[in-house]
């Protein structure tokens, strides 16, 4: 399985990342193309630790089990998941080059990856090896939502 913690799986996606523009449309979803990137510029903001999100009730009942589903294999993440609040962008644009560059910068940063401490707000506590699974199928999802 591809993690974000191989260079070569982080190459594969900055390049995937470098190919968006904002004319690239979503395959499903109702994010346009700048609130993905910015989405998953926060989303690797909250495993770094730099955002924090409210823990969700049904997580702790049902996380632990939805976790190991989710990264026992490289099947791509479900259509339409839901996200946590903190990391949903209600504004409809911005500077798209800018989150594309912060979004790329927060990937090469995972080579030095430290926040081992991790609790995402519905899986819970995850390893690094868990962390690193779903954070490429999350980018990977959300660079397959907009055909890139």
């Amino acid at each position: 399985m591809k993690t974000i913690f191989e260079q070569a799986t982080r190459d594969e996606l900055i390049n995937r990342i470098n190919s968006l523009n904002e004319n690239n449309v979503a395959q499903w979803g109702k994010m346009n193309v700048y609130q993905m990137v910015k989405h998953c510029r926060m989303w690797e903001e909250m495993i770094n630790g730099d955002i924090i999100c409210k823990r969700a009730f049904i997580g702790r009942i049902f996380g632990r089990l939805a976790l190991k589903n989710s990264v026992k294999d490289d099947h791509p993440m479900m259509k339409k998941a839901p996200a946590s609040p903190e990391v949903i962008v209600t504004e409809t644009s911005g500077d798209f080059s800018t989150e594309k560059k912060k979004w790329i910068s927060l990937m090469e940063g995972h080579a030095r990856f430290s926040n081992l401490g991790f609790i995402h707000p519905f899986f819970g506590k995850m390893t690094k090896e868990q962390i690193g699974y779903l954070a490429y199928k999350h980018s990977d999802h959300h660079l397959r939502q907009f055909n890139s």
